[in-house]
C-alpha cells in the first residue's frame, strides 16, 4: 500500500533531514519532529520548495521528555487524519570507554537510542492498532552486529538493543496489517560523525539517505544500507575475530 502520511523523528538534521528531503519528493504528506524548531521551520520551506502538493507539519520534541512523544505523536495523527508510516530516527552517539569517567555520557545515549526508542515506538503502536494498519520503522545501526570499543561501546549496545526490540513487535504483530522494520544503516556522513575522518565504505548524506528510503520502502524485517557492502558484510562482521572489529573502532 501506498504509505503516504510519514512522520519521521530527530529530522532537523542528518539523516532524519535526508529521508525527510526524499520522501517529499515522492510525494509524501510529513510529520517533522526535533528538539530544535527553528531548523525545523528551515526544512519545511525547504520541502515546500521541492514539492509545494506536499503537507508538512512540524513540533518541537525532545524524545527524552516521554510523555511529550504521545502528545506529538497522537497531534500528527489528528493534524493528517492518519499516520502510516512512523520512522523512529532520534538517536546521538556520545560516549566513551566504560571506566573513564564519562557515565553522564554514556547514560545519556542509552536513554536517547533506546529508552526513548521505546516511548516512540510504544506510542506509534499506539496508533498503528487503533487504525489496524501502519509501518514502524527504527533506525538501527550497521554496529548493531558486534560489540564496539571506545566511544562506540554503549551505542552499539543500544543499537542491538534496537533491534531485537523491533524483532519483539513484528513477531507480536504478524498475520496482521502492522508492518514493523528495522534498517542498519552502514556508514553515512552526517552531523554524528562528522569529525571521524577515516572510516571503510563512507558515503555522503544525499547517497546514504536515497538508500535508506529504498530499503525502508521495501518493508522487510531487516535491512542493511546502503545495499552495497552492507548487504553482505555484515555477514562477514559477525563472524570476524575481535581483533578485527577493534581496529575498525
Amino acid at each position: 500500500m501506498k504509505r503516504r502520511n510519514i512522520l519521521i523523528t530527530g529530522a532537523s538534521s542528518g539523516l532524519g533531514k535526508g529521508m525527510a528531503i526524499e520522501f517529499a519528493k515522492k510525494g509524501c504528506n510529513l510529520a517533522l519532529c526535533a528538539r530544535r524548531l527553528d531548523r525545523l521551520e528551515e526544512l519545511k520551506t525547504e520541502l515546500l520548495s521541492i514539492n509545494p502538493n506536499c503537507r508538512i507539519v512540524i513540533s518541537s520534541l525532545d524524545v527524552n521528555d516521554h510523555n511529550r512523544v504521545f502528545e506529538v505523536f497522537r497531534q500528527f495523527r489528528d493534524e493528517l487524519g492518519q499516520l502510516d508510516r512512523v520512522i523512529v530516527n532520534a538517536g546521538m552517539g556520545k560516549g566513551a570507554s566504560i571506566g573513564t569517567g564519562y557515565f553522564h555520557a554514556n547514560k545519556q545515549t542509552a536513554e536517547t537510542n533506546f529508552v526513548a526508542a521505546i516511548a516512540q515506538a510504544e506510542a506509534a503502536m499506539e496508533i498503528f492498532r487503533h487504525q489496524n494498519f501502519g509501518h514502524l520503522v527504527n533506525i538501527s545501526s550497521i554496529s548493531a552486529v558486534r560489540g564496539f570499543r571506545r566511544a562506540m561501546t554503549v551505542y552499539a549496545a543500544t543499537k542491538a538493543a534496537l533491534t531485537s526490540l523491533s524483532e519483539g513487535i513484528r513477531i507480536d504483530v504478524m498475520h496482521t496489517p502492522i508492518k514493523v522494520s528495522c534498517i542498519h544503516p552502514g556508514f553515512i556522513r552526517s552531523e554524528i560523525n562528522e569529525t571521524v575522518e577515516k572510516v571503510p565504505f563512507i558515503v555522503d548524506t544525499d547517497t546514504g539517505c536515497k538508500a535508506l528510503v529504498k530499503a525502508i520502502e521495501k518493508e522487510k524485517a531487516n535491512s542493511y544500507a546502503p545495499s552495497w557492502p552492507w548487504a553482505w558484510l555484515h555477514w562477514l562482521l559477525r563472524v570476524a575475530p575481535v581483533g578485527v572489529v577493534r581496529q575498525m573502532s
